[in-house]
């Protein structure tokens, strides 16, 4: 492979198909062409394994729907991490799925398709997060609330919910939040 490389042979990654090149994304294996490939046909041809990291992955669509929702970066990309820690296929003990860990109910009611596709699950969740900002006149501490233990429970106990996992949630996020936009600054 060495050899190819230093030959100025250019990574493509393909589908598992095996037809049409496309951008990186997590679990495509890398074809490696050579230059001669292109002239004379294969001469060299090979896949390996390739994986990119969880969060780098992602970091596209989540910058992508932070912008189309006017959200916080940070804030959305804290969501997925302490909701799925960046695996599309979990899927709680309760039934929410993907990367936002939305029930399937709220995903249908979102319009998420497929709560399971990184890009539908990631966008349903930051329409969710943004309409419980908006709910919470911008609060992030009740939207972040409302998200773990849902709005009604928000609404019966005039904030915070006194529930242990929803105050974690709601302080961990918090705590990555001040830090990263403690380095920001």
């Amino acid at each position: 492979m060495q050899s190819a490389l230093m030959a100025g042979a250019s990574l493509l990654f393909v589908p598992h198909s095996g037809r049409n090149p496309v951008k990186a994304r997590p679990g495509f294996p890398l074809h490696i062409v050579t230059p001669a490939e292109s002239v004379l046909g294969p001469q060299v041809s090979m896949t390996v394994a390739f994986t990119l990291p969880a969060e780098v992955a992602y970091e596209s669509i989540i910058r992508e729907a932070a912008a189309i929702y006017d959200l916080d970066t940070s804030l959305l990309r804290a969501v997925v991490r302490l909701e799925s820690g960046f695996d599309a296929a979990a899927v709680s003990s309760a039934g929410a799925q993907g990367l936002m860990q939305l029930m399937p109910a709220l995903a249908e009611e979102l319009g998420v398709d497929d709560p399971f596709d990184p890009r539908d699950n990631i966008f349903g969740g930051a329409r969710y997060l943004k309409a419980l900002l908006l709910e919470h006149d911008g609060n992030e501490t009740l939207a972040l609330a409302s998200y773990n233990a849902g709005p009604g429970a928000v609404a019966q106990h005039h904030g915070v919910p006194p529930y242990p996992e929803t105050q974690q949630y709601v302080k961990t996020i918090t705590d990555w939040l001040a830090k990263e936009r403690a380095a920001n600054d």
